[in-house]
């Protein structure tokens, strides 16, 4: 129990829900203040997604790199459970809101856009490091929100997190994303800080 609390605290875990949680009810407000629909329009629960996935993109990375890889803990399985509690954490925050006065939905869309985007996130984590990690999924899902593509196949593939939640195309691309995060993410770890990044850690 003493190595969750001191995980938590490392990974800055406590602030990083606080921020999901004001997210989540910042956007849940806007639209309720200024929207007659009750559900959400698409790009408003993508970019809702993308908001949560960004605040907890931190959690990814600790303080010290050296014990990131050390043999002595089982990082794999702690660093996959990470990201599928991430992922929990996305997915409810925002089905949540399915039983209010202003719905983020479907179920569909919210679970493959947050699995792709926490993918995502992960495999920049990986290759880029935590502080950069978040940079591709903001942009590329900027780009899908404000231009989204239904056709062709390549549109669909390129537009993945603003296509209908029945879009087989944008579901596998996202599973896509998802396991190989994962799979990255687990295997390496956060890639290595630069300098001036560790010491504002």
């Amino acid at each position: 129990m003493r190595w969750l609390t001191l995980y938590l605290r490392s990974r800055r875990i406590p602030v990083a829900l606080a921020a999901a949680g004001g997210g989540t009810v910042l956007m849940w407000t806007l639209w309720s203040v200024f929207s007659d629909s009750r559900d959400a329009g698409m790009p408003m629960v993508v970019l809702t997604v993308l908001l949560l996935v960004a605040a907890l993109t931190a959690t990814l990375g600790g303080p010290d790199d050296a014990l990131e890889r050390t043999a002595a803990i089982a990082w794999p399985r702690r660093r996959a459970a990470h990201l599928l509690v991430a992922l929990l954490v996305v997915v409810a925050l925002l089905l949540a809101t399915l039983v209010t006065g202003a719905r983020f939905g479907p179920a569909g869309l919210v679970v493959r856009d947050a699995a792709g985007l926490l993918g995502l996130t992960a495999l920049g984590a990986a290759m880029f490091g935590t502080a950069k990690a978040w940079f591709l999924p903001l942009g590329w899902t900027l780009a899908a929100v404000l231009f989204p593509r239904g056709e062709p196949l390549l549109g669909r593939i390129l537009t993945w997190q603003a296509q209908e939640p029945a879009s087989t195309a944008a579901a596998i691309t996202a599973g896509l994303l998802a396991v190989s995060g994962l799979i990255a993410y687990a295997v390496s770890g956060p890639a290595r800080s630069a300098p001036a990044e560790a010491a504002q850690h």
